[in-house]
């Protein structure tokens, strides 16, 4: 009985020892998510050679997995990452971009995430989101944010909407595919109700085929609907 726990006390640390010093693989990078690659794989796996210094060739029991996730992170691209080592001795990295929901066109071009943070642009994929104009600060993205992300989630705001604009006094201006007329939202406050009078605006005016009549369409004031004809 001792000698055969002797025996199997010797495997298992032989084995412990030998999948320590295994040496790590070639990368091996899962996207998770979002089909369209903002970032390549070929991006990634250098990426994590250029933080551990060549690591397809570190024993595992070297490797500090903790900060390859952390450089992986630092890339603007990259929303969440997981690093692991399989017993093989396979380095893999699990993947999560950002999403990006507008796209900054001023003096500088950039997108903001879902989560209303920078998102540099990708030579890789460009990905269809409404175009933002006007007075942009890219410290201060709240606003542009915030009816960003309302577009996104709705079905009509995304079918229609093709740029947001903020003016110097922050205030927010809608331009919608196939319409001459702008539309104005004010400010952030009151979005729902804003948006819903444009739902009804729109609809009613796209039966009566009266759309191209206007040239504004202020929604600025809750309750109130004040168009201004060409």
């Amino acid at each position: 009985m001792i000698v055969l726990l002797g025996v199997v006390v010797f495997l298992f640390a032989f084995a412990t020892s030998r999948n320590a010093n295994r040496n790590i693989s070639n990368p091996k990078v899962t996207f998770i998510g979002e089909n369209n690659l903002f970032i390549t794989n070929e991006t990634v796996s250098k990426l994590l050679i250029q933080n551990y210094g060549g690591v397809k060739n570190v024993p595992k029991e070297t490797l500090v997995l903790n900060e390859l996730e952390n450089a992986l992170k630092s890339n603007p691209m990259i929303k969440t990452a997981e690093v692991y080592v399989a017993v093989n001795g396979t380095l893999s990295a699990d993947i999560e971009q950002k999403t990006p929901i507008a796209r900054i066109s001023t003096n500088a071009s950039y997108y903001i995430d879902d989560e209303g943070s920078y998102m540099p642009l990708s030579e890789n994929y460009s990905a269809r989101v409404p175009l933002v104009t006007g007075n942009i600060e890219k410290n201060n993205l709240k606003n542009v944010h915030k009816i960003a992300l309302k577009i996104r989630n709705d079905e009509f705001l995304k079918k229609h909407v093709f740029e947001i604009h903020q003016d110097i006094n922050r205030r927010l201006f809608l331009k919608l595919r196939k319409c001459d007329f702008i539309v104005e939202l004010g400010d952030e406050h009151f979005l729902d109700k804003k948006i819903n009078n444009l739902k009804a605006f729109y609809k009613k005016n796209l039966k009566d085929k009266t759309l191209n009549n206007y040239s504004k369409v202020n929604l600025q004031f809750e309750n109130q609907v004040i168009c201004t004809k060409i």
